[in-house]
């Protein structure tokens, strides 16, 4: 892992030297080789901000701005992503499933859970088929209705049931003779704190966020996605915490963790661009043998399609679908 991680940063630096020296590219290229000018970037960025307003421009550190981009349109960034569970809980586990009828699969049929909840099912039944006790149906003394009934009128009249303690009733503070109903304030001081801090267990979800960002790479030519990820207290997430949520499949080779190119923060993980032209124009081939075509300006909602196999449990809009067009001459245009 330490000898990957070396690889990477000596690469990514070694990457950042040919991006400098690499000549922005000004005819497109789109079609033949799934790639994008500085110009066909901001106009896929325009379009993916009109289409998903979760998404906007950003201009980044002043001392970072891309001359070849416009100042205001340096990347675009999404925040506060929602991500719900970790990508270990989306694998599937060997030895879980089980063949039932008509060739289905119950893919967690051996999980624990399933198996605990059996056991308890199984309990019920036996419960259910036992013969009753007689004497716990029909006591042998039974005197009832041998009491005389209580006068309800004479009950209340009498004051008794004021005497009665409700055990349902919450115990409040006891105030001190001559003391103030003041100083028996404590809030939840009497109550039990079922919170994870205090060692009981709690029903709450804790969500992870993260905040996307997609920026131009002028070595590959293609849009390249960045994010960076908080706990449920907004402190900031470790990279194996980070890496938790990356397809393992892609987790240090992929994705790796490298500096912002237009912010002066901690290093984030990227997804690196090496495969997205080929990606690109793998999709732009299938969609002009269906006879359709994808427009240029649909490069970034086709692009985060894609990039949600690396980082499944990041729930941002990757839902925006694009039709295919039946003549050469109409370009996809998105779906409602």
């Amino acid at each position: 892992m330490a000898i990957r991680s070396a690889f990477n940063a000596v690469k990514s630096q070694a990457l950042g030297v040919a991006e400098s020296l690499t000549p922005i590219l000004k005819e497109s290229k789109f079609r033949e080789s799934g790639v994008l000018t500085p110009e066909e970037f901001v106009a896929a960025g325009d379009h993916l901000v009109h289409q998903c307003p979760t998404w906007a421009w950003a201009t980044g550190e002043t001392s970072k701005i891309k001359p070849f981009l416009p100042e205001d349109k340096q990347y675009l960034v999404t925040k506060n992503v929602p991500c719900y569970k970790r990508c270990r809980h989306m694998e599937p586990t060997e030895g879980l499933e089980k063949l039932l009828d008509d060739d289905w699969v119950d893919t967690h049929h051996f999980s624990p859970e399933n198996q605990a909840e059996a056991v308890h099912l199984t309990g019920n039944a036996q419960e259910k088929n036992a013969k009753p006790d007689p004497q716990t149906v029909f006591p042998a003394h039974v005197d009832d209705d041998e009491e005389e009934a209580v006068d309800l009128e004479e009950y209340v009249e009498g004051g008794a049931y004021l005497e009665d303690i409700d055990p349902n009733v919450a115990k409040g503070k006891e105030v001190a003779p001559g003391g103030d109903q003041d100083s028996a304030k404590g809030g939840n001081e009497g109550l039990e704190d079922t919170s994870e801090g205090a060692g009981g267990s709690s029903e709450i979800v804790t969500t992870r966020t993260y905040d996307l960002m997609i920026t131009y790479d002028r070595y590959y030519q293609t849009p390249r996605l960045w994010l960076y990820g908080y706990d449920e207290k907004r402190q900031n997430l470790t990279k194996t915490q980070m890496f938790e949520d990356i397809s393992a499949e892609h987790a240090q080779q992929t994705v790796t963790m490298e500096s912002h190119p237009h912010l002066n923060a901690p290093s984030m993980a990227s997804v690196h661009p090496c495969r997205h032209a080929d990606v690109m124009k793998k999709i732009l081939q299938t969609v002009q043998d269906g006879g359709g075509e994808i427009g240029v300006h649909m490069y970034l909602v086709v692009f985060l399609k894609f990039v949600q196999a690396v980082i499944p449990t990041i729930e941002y809009d990757y839902t925006r679908n694009f039709s295919m067009a039946s003549s050469s001459n109409r370009k996809a245009e998105p779906s409602p």
